[in-house]
């Protein structure tokens, strides 16, 4: 069976040009160096005993049982922290209450309605979590049983998770903007007994109805004996025989509940991610490694001071982004995080700047496509806010832009916070590839060097190592901590799409370069890489020459299918706010590119768009304009956030240019 995330099948060992070159650094605050919770010695140490050091990492949590065996390495299965026992929700919640900061703010909660706020002590948390435990248990929730969870962003999805972890139930959160069919096949491939979800949270300054989307989808789900639900809008809502109101259930529970130790290698959750056979793929986690590997990088990473640090990640908690950098990494170390329910524009554009503001923000982390949609509204509004409490910024989901690297930096972080570019994926379950704001120099739209204990490499497509300055394949070489431990019953898809390209090694599916410095540059998906002319031409670096223009805010690129080149590169741009369109912007367009990466790179045609079709997590949806560019009919757009964008994308083609 072949891999589902094949290398493109033209691909030599020239496997990608390396066309961007990029001369800014951005040394670290002399401040945050000084007091940085990792220094550069850390890489030295975990080269030298990898296993010690992610020994040491585990150590930062509280064990019933310590490990008799720390890997278990079984090519492609691993097992970590073998015999050692502990209670995630334990390690979360109850210790830090036992350390005497059960005072100490967990979370602040902020709707989307101007006004609606909650605050969570750890103390808070605690009581909660236990009696949303004990209910699940009255409910029939024994250990490994499944429990899916539907649900807006809103406090009682982290306890629903915590609840989950304490008793050894394995938690499926699905993202809530998923269809019935979505949500019934992933209940179905999980056998969830439980359905946990809200009656709808707020969106774009109303609310949007969540509960009939489960009534559907249970309907067709015998299995799933109980729906318990939040009351969040008070939307009416229809009542079926399995539903049970968490207000009436929740609140009746004993807020004491003694937390079990479970073992390390025991299931956590199951984390569902798009399978290119159209099945998505139940990543599973375990609970030890896991949360080992999200509570080190969140305090690596981001240089977490948690008396003195508020963290903000605006991740949706249904993506892994939630899940390891909103609730396990923060919670495990003890942080104050804030928890978002709405979208950044409502009800003005300025609203995230609005929440640093009010909260007094010192660690944010977010995806550029928000950057980039941040910096086409204009350099005036986050200007209206004191972003000052600012001092570490991240970037999660794809590879940052050079230029919304700089952009972020400049007009969030005010030219002096540290930009950490992260890179990981559902399947590693923390961050493997990042800077480290007290240690590296930033480079813009670079992730740098593998963190501590991570053993990643650019390869051919022989799998050997490229030089400084080759292009190829991401690989990781060994086994790491929060790595999945396979795709949920189905140990062969797991190794087929994972580990058959080279043997022992783990293939992400992403294309990479290793520049002149040895520094490390993500390219995206190797499907989205164009063969042109007889080179291979990432779309991420195109793009981002793109968005170096100052009148482009966000572009997209595809390869389509060219009689003479093989294929030919075709840019979808949204322009900047203050930009206007003219005659010429193409061919401008067309021409800064050629300056940036050479002639080979220049785009056949550049439409100027008024959105691009991105999926519910902000990815643009390339498959989509390449139906565009070659003018077939439109693929599926049922996972877009707005279907009609490709209407729009469709009117501008006659405006397409291609002429030099």
């Amino acid at each position: 069976m072949a891999p589902e995330t094949p290398g493109p099948g033209n691909q030599t060992q020239e496997t990608l040009s390396n066309l961007l070159q990029e001369k800014r650094r951005f040394a670290p605050p002399a401040e945050l160096a000084a007091a940085a919770n990792v220094t550069a010695e850390t890489y030295a140490e975990a080269a030298e005993d990898r296993l010690a050091f992610w020994e040491r990492a585990a150590d930062r949590l509280t064990w019933a049982q310590r490990w008799d065996t720390t890997l278990e390495w079984n090519p492609p299965f691993a097992k970590w922290f073998i015999g050692g026992k502990l209670n995630v929700a334990y390690n979360c919640v109850d210790r830090h209450v036992e350390a005497g900061r059960g005072d100490v703010i967990a979370y602040h909660w902020e709707g989307e309605p101007d006004g609606d706020s909650r605050t969570l002590t750890y103390g808070d948390l605690q009581r909660e979590v236990s009696k949303a435990a004990n209910a699940l248990i009255e409910l029939g929730v024994a250990k490994g049983d499944r429990v899916a969870i539907y649900m807006p962003m809103i406090p009682e999805l982290p306890i629903a998770m915590l609840a989950c972890a304490r008793i050894g139930a394995v938690h499926s959160v699905v993202f809530g903007g998923f269809s019935a069919s979505a949500l019934q096949n992933r209940i179905d491939d999980a056998d969830a007994k439980i359905v946990i979800t809200a009656d709808g949270g707020y969106r774009r300054g109303a609310p949007s109805a969540l509960k009939p989307t489960v009534d559907e989808a249970v309907a067709a789900c015998p299995q799933v004996e109980h729906v318990l639900v939040v009351r969040r809008t008070g939307q009416e809502v229809a009542q079926t025989a399995k539903d049970v109101w968490w207000h009436d259930l929740v609140e009746r529970q004993s807020d004491q509940h003694d937390p079990q130790p479970h073992d390390a290698e025991d299931p956590l959750f199951i984390l569902y991610t798009s399978g290119t056979t159209g099945n998505p793929k139940g990543i599973l986690h375990t609970s030890g490694g896991y949360l080992t590997q999200t509570a080190w990088t969140h305090d690596a990473v981001f240089d977490l001071k948690p008396e003195q640090d508020i963290y903000w990640c605006t991740a949706d908690i249904g993506w892994v982004t939630g899940h390891s950098y909103i609730v396990y990494g923060p919670l495990a170390n003890g942080a104050t995080s804030v928890i978002y329910e709405g979208t950044p524009d409502t009800p003005h554009r300025g609203r995230f700047w609005e929440i640093v503001q009010k909260y007094k923000i010192s660690i944010l982390y977010t995806a550029p496509t928000a950057i980039r949609t941040f910096m086409k509204w204009g350099d005036d509004i986050p200007a209206k806010f004191d972003l000052t409490s600012l001092r570490v910024l991240g970037s999660v989901g794809e590879p940052i832009n050079p230029e919304a690297y700089v952009w972020y930096r400049e007009h969030i972080g005010g030219d002096r916070c540290p930009v950490v570019d992260t890179w990981w994926q559902t399947e590693t379950g923390a961050i493997m590839i990042s800077p480290l704001p007290g240690v590296t120099a930033g480079k813009p739209g670079a992730a740098m060097r593998p963190l501590p204990g991570i053993d990643a490499d650019v390869v051919d497509d022989q799998g050997n190592s490229v030089p400084d300055g080759g292009g190829g394949f991401l690989a990781i070489r060994e086994p790491w901590p929060a790595m999945l431990r396979t795709i949920w019953g189905d140990d062969q898809r797991y190794i087929d799409t994972y580990w058959s390209r080279w043997e022992g090694i783990y293939f992400p599916g992403d294309g990479a370069k290793r520049d002149e410095d040895g520094d490390l540059w993500l390219l995206g998906r190797v499907d989205d890489v164009m063969l042109v002319s007889g080179h291979n031409i990432s779309t991420t670096e195109v793009e981002s020459a793109l968005v170096s223009h100052p009148k482009v805010a966000e572009a997209a690129v595809v390869g389509a299918t060219d009689p003479v080149t093989g294929q030919a590169i075709v840019a979808f741009t949204i322009l900047r706010g203050n930009a206007e369109e003219g005659d010429d912007i193409a061919a401008e367009l067309r021409a800064h590119v050629a300056k940036a990466l050479g002639p080979i790179a220049k785009p056949r045609q550049i439409l100027v768009v008024p959105e691009l079709p991105k999926t519910r997590s902000g990815k643009i949806m390339r498959r989509l304009l390449r139906d565009v560019a070659e003018n077939r009919s439109l693929g599926d757009v049922t996972t877009l956030t707005d279907s009609s964008v490709m209407n729009l994308i469709s009117e501008q083609l006659p405006s397409a240019k291609s002429d030099d």
